[in-house]
């Protein structure tokens, strides 16, 4: 079963740093885009093949959630890491979840 929703996320994390890079010439937040999507683009090709192969997912999405939150408590802003930040830790509300019923 196709794991839509991780798919959405890595796409919405990867559109992310290729917006801040276009608006704001940061190349920084192209990269870590395109590698945090990247990491949780092959997290949801793993959990769609098999959904108790959830590590991968649940250590990026915790480490955006922790990174992205820390920021945004820092300025206050939630474009983007208000954004970034609670959606990760929706993803790992997730699979933790998924982790603690396994």
């Amino acid at each position: 079963m196709t794991d839509f929703i991780s798919i959405g996320y890595a796409i919405v994390v990867a559109a992310g740093g290729v917006t801040g890079y276009v608006r704001a010439g940061s190349t920084i937040s192209l990269g870590a885009g395109l590698l945090f999507g990247g990491l949780m683009g092959v997290g949801a090709y793993q959990t769609s093949i098999n959904p108790n192969n959830y590590l991968l997912s649940l250590v990026t999405s915790g480490v955006l959630t922790a990174t992205m939150g820390s920021r945004f408590i820092k300025s206050g802003k939630f474009m983007p890491a208000g954004l970034v930040g609670g959606l990760s830790l929706l993803m790992v509300v997730r699979f933790g979840y998924r982790a603690i019923t396994s």
